[in-house]
């Protein structure tokens, strides 16, 4: 027989572990969880798991009792996970854990949103369950994972960490040393319903799709983690299909990769569930909030602000002056005001002085085109953020949405 939520709470009650009222719950259930942070005591009665814990945190087993709450997944372990945190912190979204080994947390500048630290798999695997509402994951693991629901979406496609490609890489010897692309690969005799190609990968989903996609009926794969590149030495497979960064690896064990062979260039990026998006009070607004950081901070990396005063008749004149060089044209142009002097007991504006956004490619050569159309005291700092009227991921966001 089901427990009423009338007695779960009162047995949690009179247990004294903690302080739980109905108010905490919006609906009776007779399947819930009650979580919190310390004195933990489970209990199972007639289906009903309860953790009764102090701080009296409350989830629902097939919903959340609080609509909103923002639930953002982030990566647990590993560089991506370390890339994600300093990331977030660069854009003052500060990731707080009470505890390192918990696997919650909070972002104080975001009060309705909590984080939950997950396997980067479980990450997606959750936004589909409608468990998550955004996460940060790699793209490899959103179109592995995610095999193409379109409940996904891709709220932010670029967060410039991560970088790497899923490729397939077959040996530099043997039958395959004059084997250059994936052509040569399809059109191999060697692969028969009887001995077909055999790929080691990771990949269960996106490998036997890009196959198929590139006329290659006869392939067997192998599932596997890790260490891939060992196994055409070893006589287990005859290619892989495998996350690379710069290829060294591959080399280093005598495998190439070939053309037409990458699956998939991945980076870091923000996904969400577009159910969430639309339905779940509070996740487009926080979504907005965190894109409109991502974006200012994104773009001002790399970005340097260069100021220098410039003799010239008026701000017309010395305009022009900037704008004849071609990288001193900043984000929309010079901006140019007078720099009063005083001589003579007079005020006037003998110098003027330019502002101009470069990027740190251009920086040098900026500097002396600056000096060499009279500009001095040229001054160089680091851009932070730069804010757009509004984010151009926002609108196109939105417009995926229908909204």
């Amino acid at each position: 027989m089901a427990l009423s939520l009338s007695s779960v709470t009162q047995h949690c009650q009179q247990q004294c572990l903690s302080h739980v009222s109905s108010s905490l719950f919006p609906t009776p259930s007779s399947h819930f969880r009650i979580i919190s942070l310390r004195h933990p005591c489970l209990y199972r009665r007639a289906g009903v798991s309860v953790l009764c814990l102090s701080q009296y945190q409350v989830s629902v087993a097939n919903g959340r009792t609080n609509g909103k709450v923002v639930r953002l997944g982030l990566p647990s372990k590993g560089r991506m996970a370390d890339d994600t945190l300093e990331l977030l912190k660069d854009c003052q979204l500060n990731v707080r854990q009470v505890n390192p080994r918990q696997y919650v947390a909070e972002i104080p500048q975001l009060s309705n949103l909590e984080v939950w630290f997950q396997r980067p798999k479980d990450i997606v695997k959750k936004l589909v369950s409608g468990d998550l509402d955004l996460g940060i994951v790699g793209f490899d693991t959103v179109s592995e994972h995610g095999q193409g629901n379109e409940d996904l979406i891709i709220v932010h496609d670029a967060l410039e960490y991560g970088d790497c490609r899923l490729s397939l890489a077959i040996p530099k010897y043997g039958i395959f040393e004059n084997v250059t692309s994936i052509r040569d690969l399809a059109q191999m005799p060697q692969w028969t319903a009887e001995r077909p190609l055999r790929v080691a990968t990771g990949f269960s989903y996106l490998g036997p799709k890009f196959m198929e996609e590139n006329g290659l009926k006869h392939v067997k794969f192998s599932t596997a983690d890790g260490a891939l590149e060992a196994a055409p030495a070893m006589g287990i497979a005859d290619a892989i299909m495998d996350l690379v960064s710069s290829g060294t690896t591959l080399k280093e064990n005598n495998l190439k990769e070939i053309e037409g062979g990458v699956v998939l260039e991945s980076q870091a990026v923000l996904a969400a569930s577009r159910k969430a998006l639309i339905q779940r009070k509070g996740v487009l607004d926080a979504t907005n909030e965190i894109l409109e950081r991502l974006e200012a901070h994104l773009r001002a990396v790399g970005q340097f602000t260069v100021t220098a005063n410039m003799r010239g008749s008026s701000a017309e004149e010395v305009a022009e002056r900037v704008l004849s060089q071609p990288s001193l044209s900043g984000l929309q142009g010079p901006t140019v005001s007078p720099v009063f002097c005083k001589r003579d007991g007079k005020v006037s504006p003998d110098y003027y002085a330019i502002v101009i956004c470069v990027p740190k490619k251009a920086l040098y050569k900026s500097v002396q085109q600056l000096r060499a159309i009279g500009g001095s005291g040229v001054l160089v700092s680091p851009v932070t953020y730069i804010f757009e009227e509004e984010a151009p991921r926002w609108r196109q966001l939105l417009s995926k949405l229908g909204l």
